[in-house]
């Protein structure tokens, strides 16, 4: 963040609240001209601060109710398994997130399904299926309390 100036990180804190943001509005919200506000945009996505935009859309609305968190562990950690159990988990359209963890499991899967018969089917047939895995533990969320949390520029 140190090739960031404050006005670069005010434009990038404003649009993780408002990526639809006209260029006229978020250069007078952050108080500089509009040309000058297209030049700074183009240039932080150029650098990859800005990597893209989408809409969010309510899963419970389109009947993905269920949201689940799955430890994996695998049999073996070598550059192989890792490599094709990340490509199996890219072709798996339930996940939303999976992140290599450190501790006492491989990695950690966050999945969006209709219900918690799906999520079974997804397990049996697509999780356990992934390359080298060992063992799963499964936590189904009861209440989401924070999903959208922009990143803390500010600190």
């Amino acid at each position: 963040m140190a090739d960031l100036d404050r006005i670069d990180q005010r434009i990038l804190t404003i649009l993780q609240s408002d990526g639809r943001i006209t260029n006229a509005d978020l250069a007078q919200q952050v108080g500089i001209p509009a040309t000058s506000m297209s030049e700074r945009f183009r240039r932080l996505v150029r650098q990859g601060y800005v990597t893209g935009f989408s809409a969010r859309l309510d899963p419970v609305l389109l009947g993905f109710d269920l949201l689940v968190f799955t430890e994996i562990l695998l049999d073996k950690t070598t550059p192989d398994v890792f490599t094709r159990f990340a490509a199996a988990v890219r072709r798996a359209p339930q996940v939303i997130e999976c992140h290599m963890v450190a501790g006492g499991f491989d990695y950690l899967v966050k999945a969006r399904l209709p219900n918690m018969s799906a999520y079974r089917r997804f397990l049996g047939e697509t999780v356990l299926a992934w390359p080298g895995v060992r063992e799963t533990r499964t936590y189904a969320v009861l209440e989401e309390i924070k999903n959208d949390g922009p990143l803390p520029l500010s600190l």
